[in-house]
């Protein structure tokens, strides 16, 4: 790619993503490209889909997500592990509101742009989740299906304004469901997720 196209490129993801942040996934695409100063036409030959757009956007964090994941796989306990990584996760999604919805879908459809890293973001969780079940930790009932439902749930809750004030004790209510008694005392005083002002 070239310089300058790097540079519109680099722009537009910028702008996006600070629309996002403002007004959700939703946000039309026009409004931004208006916002970037360019036409609607210019987006769309960069990003020919919302899913696209998203995917160029999110792709580092889930990269950084996934890296991370590997890293407590080989560090500290299993229960530790899984519940700071769910944290991680939950405090991400809640920056870009509406994407867990998006991030929903796209794991059942392959065709969708979002699809793969997704895919590999569910497996990463799974892991850990398998590393704490195995040590005994973990509840044997979940799989990594459930696993990202509940990141995606979490999430949701953190989108909701009226449901907000309650989304760190849920969050502690549903890690100590999916540890078992053993691992569940490690659910609490840990970082809680970053919300949005």
């Amino acid at each position: 790619m070239r310089a300058d196209a790097r540079k519109n490129r680099d722009h537009l993801l910028a702008v996006a993503g600070t629309a996002i942040t403002e007004q959700g996934v939703d946000v039309s695409l026009r409004d931004i490209a208006r916002r970037a100063d360019v036409g609607l036409a210019t987006l769309l030959r960069h990003f020919p889909t919302r899913e696209a757009l998203l995917e160029a956007l999110l792709h580092t964090s889930f990269a950084e997500l996934t890296a991370k994941a590997g890293e407590l796989e080989t560090s500290g306990s299993p229960d530790d592990a899984l519940v700071s990584w769910l944290r991680d996760c939950v405090a991400w999604t809640t920056e870009y509101r509406g994407v867990t919805v998006l991030m929903a879908a796209a794991i059942e459809d392959t065709e969708s742009a979002l699809h793969a890293s997704c895919v590999t973001l569910r497996e990463a969780g799974a892991r850990l989740l398998t590393r704490a079940q195995a040590a005994g930790l973990a509840r044997s009932d979940i799989d990594g299906a459930d696993f990202f439902a509940l990141i995606a749930m979490l999430a949701w809750l953190g989108d909701q304004p009226a449901l907000e004030p309650r989304a760190d004790r849920l969050f502690e209510v549903v890690a100590s469901a999916v540890l078992t008694s053993a691992g569940s005392g490690h659910a609490e005083g840990e970082r809680r997720p970053r919300t949005r002002s």
